[in-house]
């Protein structure tokens, strides 16, 4: 499966979280690309089997927690999203609140069938994730 990992990261950890996602995705024998939103060619991204975004949670310590905008500006630059699985991530430093569930109205917005929703407290993946990429075919 040809997966694009894209992210927005503010302090590296978001970038490490995909870099891992993306070597445990290959382990499993996927082919990714991961780059940053700013990297990332939003037609060679929808060209993918399978999206994965993610952000870093923004907000003030443990209240108004939400996906930085830049994650939805990228994912706006995608256009339609029809008929596309999506897979949201976040990577959070006290709390997530909703941020994931934020993401999905979005992707779910722009037509994406979102699969997967993960979220990892600092920059590792959880097992979770791991059960997840090995259960893709």
């Amino acid at each position: 499966m040809n997966i694009a990992i894209v992210y927005d990261s503010k302090t590296g950890k978001t970038a490490k979280a995909a870099e891992t996602m993306g070597e445990i995705l290959e382990e499993h024998g996927h082919q990714c690309q991961v780059q940053s939103i700013t990297e990332a060619d939003p037609t060679t991204v929808l060209e993918a089997d399978l999206i994965c975004v993610g952000t870093w949670v923004k907000g003030l310590f443990i209240i108004f927690q939400h996906p930085n905008p830049e994650s939805f500006l990228f994912i706006n630059k995608l256009g339609d999203l029809t008929g596309k699985q999506v897979v949201v991530y976040c990577t959070y430093l006290l709390a997530a609140g909703s941020t994931l569930s934020q993401m999905v109205d979005f992707v779910e917005s722009k037509g994406g069938k979102v699969v997967g929703q993960f979220k990892y407290r600092g920059p590792k993946p959880n097992k979770e994730f791991a059960s997840y990429a090995g259960s893709l075919t």
